[in-house]
């Protein structure tokens, strides 16, 4: 085999911005505009039908932003209405509206997607970005605590596909993404939470300082405290894109992912139920396990998991679901996240926050052990609560 003298190494450089703000499309919400370029953008703005309805004034300043900045902003039309929630990528409906969206509506490599929802929702928009023309500009306005602290202002996009979580997707950063918490009022109790359990993921992960104020500001946050929530969200963002950018990996070419801390339970807990199991709670559960099992396998004490349980629970996050029981096929979740990873088994565990390592295989004894106890700390909970 004769290799061509001109093979050589070639590297694209992205840009990765994320941006806080309260009221993105407000009078006083002009820095979205001057984000894009100076020459007039068609944009196709595309809307989560949950922030639709809990927020019935959004499309509208949409379109009444986009005519404000006509010198730079030349709108295809009304913001598309698609479903939100985990049924946006369930299937391929949401990804083909889209797709049929920026046909019809003119939409090229030049253009905007503007797109305004849950994390789910802006994974099958951004996969339809990402692949229609090879490439449309994307701006994310994640609506959730989930996707404004973690999926929303990462680059990965995706669908499931054959009962398996995300088997479609793409890494393509976005244009800009802008965590808009003027929405977050608006959310359930359950979804308000939800961010919160990622937060407690990095903070393991990346920053010991984090995870001692979201224990100190659990009752503030619990009572809905958007200050609070703001300035929380924003340090987990913070420390999400800071790995993206500065942790040498961003497309996930090696073979950790320290941000999966706990995912591989959680995807399968969340397939298990047939996602009536939010992301948020899956999490809490998924971190719970894997702390119990690196206290187990390394002869660790107890403290760690006694804390980020407390806290959890704190924030509101139940630490139990009956489909933990079914052991045999929640373990089955390691097989299917050693094949997403490529071959090699790579999860990550935490010992104490800041001290993390991976490990390339699990003792599945102690595994059962770990979901036992960890099911039965659940259980003991809700049974004192009652």
């Amino acid at each position: 085999m004769k290799e061509l003298p001109s093979s050589g190494t070639l590297s694209v450089q992205w840009t990765h911005r994320v941006f806080t703000c309260r009221g993105a499309f407000t009078d006083n919400g002009d820095d979205l505009a001057a984000m894009l370029p100076q020459e007039s953008s068609r944009v196709l703005a595309v809307l989560d039908d949950g922030l639709a309805r809990t927020n019935p004034d959004f499309a509208g300043a949409i379109t009444t932003w986009a005519h404000r900045h006509a010198d730079r902003i030349e709108a295809t039309g009304p913001p598309l209405i698609v479903p939100g929630g985990e049924q946006a990528k369930n299937d391929r409906t949401v990804f083909d509206q889209v797709v049929r969206a920026i046909h019809e509506r003119h939409i090229c490599r030049k253009s905007f997607v503007l797109a305004a929802g849950g994390g789910a929702m802006l994974d099958a928009v951004g996969l339809a970005a990402a692949t229609t023309h090879r490439g449309v500009r994307l701006i994310r306005l994640p609506s959730t605590t989930l996707s404004q602290a973690d999926a929303g202002v990462g680059v990965k996009n995706g669908i499931n596909a054959f009962g398996a979580k995300n088997l479609i997707g793409t890494f393509a950063p976005p244009w800009a993404v802008v965590n808009d918490t003027a929405v977050l009022p608006t959310l359930s109790d359950r979804d308000w939470r939800a961010g919160l359990s990622e937060a407690v993921k990095v903070a393991l992960l990346k920053d010991e300082s984090l995870l001692s104020e979201v224990e100190h500001a659990a009752v503030a946050l619990r009572n809905r405290d958007l200050d609070v929530m703001e300035r929380i969200i924003e340090r987990t963002a913070d420390l999400h894109v800071a790995h993206i950018v500065r942790g040498g990996d961003p497309f996930e070419i090696k073979r950790a992912r320290p941000l999966d801390f706990g995912h591989w339970s959680a995807h399968q807990l969340e397939q298990m139920t047939g996602f009536r199991l939010s992301h948020g709670d899956a999490v809490a559960i998924g971190l719970m396990i894997d702390l119990q099992y690196a206290a187990l396998t390394l002869g660790n004490s107890q403290t760690l998991v006694q804390r980020v349980a407390s806290c959890l629970r704190s924030l509101g996050f139940p630490l139990h679901c009956d489909a933990m029981g079914d052991q045999d096929r929640l373990i089955e979740g390691i097989e299917r996240f050693r094949e997403h990873l490529g071959g090699d088994l790579a999860i990550t565990m935490v010992t104490e926050p800041g001290a993390s390592f991976e490990v390339s295989s699990i003792d599945i004894d102690a595994m059962r052990q770990s979901l036992e106890l960890t099911l039965r700390r659940g259980e003991d909970h809700i049974t004192r609560a009652g």
